[in-house]
């Protein structure tokens, strides 16, 4: 089959624009592959081209990456985004902007054939306009797994721990580690079903089987694990859980 997929290559450095441009061009899915050196020079791209998919760089001058992606996905047909980048400081950031993947560099060409895959197989979704609800939206988390970023669904979350600056994410087949903090997940989470349960632990609502008193104070159980509750949050945890209940027994 010949290629089918337009995109646009971003990169401020020269050396690694041509590699990526190349990877790209070398892949069978790609029928066309546009190239921009900072943000200004992308959306001139775009404004001229039909594109299905852009690989851009974070740390660029002006408008970098990340900004570059948040216009992107206010575009009435915005297409996919995947960074490509050495930076492992924003990871968090990219929460908000539904990346379809996160590849390191230097880049390798099975890894960035695996980010193709993923961008031909997904359908993408217009991006809601500013101030319109985007819950019903699958968020991805950038997760580290045997030396790859890869992207967890995050409703694949059952609870997370705060480990100082940074959170574990605990899921059924294990955990993650990502750096950002227990209390900007929170904030972000809030609307997904996540609650505040102790000031180390947040937990998905959905996922609480059971609260319990205990000699030590409430606990709730999320799969095998006991999570303590603490004083200050174990009311609205409370009215909480009614209001689940009483959402379910009206459906």
């Amino acid at each position: 089959m010949t290629g089918y997929l337009r995109v646009l290559a971003v990169d401020d450095e020269p050396p690694a624009l041509d590699e990526l441009a190349y990877l790209l061009r070398g892949d069978e899915r790609v029928y066309a592959v546009h190239t921009a050196s900072d943000a200004t020079e992308a959306l001139r791209v775009l404004r001229d081209n039909e594109v299905d998919a852009v690989f851009l760089d974070i740390r660029m001058p002006g408008l970098d990456g990340m900004e570059l992606a948040r216009v992107l996905r206010r575009f009435a047909r915005a297409p996919a985004i995947v960074f490509v980048t050495a930076a492992d400081d924003r990871a968090a950031e990219a929460f908000d902007v539904g990346v379809a993947d996160y590849v390191r560099k230097p880049v390798q060409p099975d890894r960035l054939a695996e980010s193709l895959r993923r961008v031909a197989g997904s359908r993408v979704v217009p991006s809601h306009p500013a101030g319109s609800d985007r819950r019903d939206e699958e968020v991805t988390i950038p997760v580290e797994l045997a030396g790859t970023t890869r992207l967890l669904p995050r409703s694949a979350v059952r609870w997370v721990e705060a480990q100082g600056d940074y959170a574990r994410l605990h899921t059924a087949d294990g955990s993650h580690l990502v750096r950002v903090p227990l209390a900007t997940l929170a904030e972000r989470w809030a609307d997904a079903g996540f609650v505040r349960i102790h000031r180390s632990y947040l937990v998905h609502l959905g996922r609480i089987q059971e609260l319990r008193l205990t000699g030590s104070g409430y606990v709730v159980v999320v799969g095998d694990a006991e999570l303590p509750v603490s004083r200050r949050h174990t009311r609205d945890l409370k009215d909480r859980l009614i209001r689940a209940a009483k959402q379910d027994w009206t459906r």
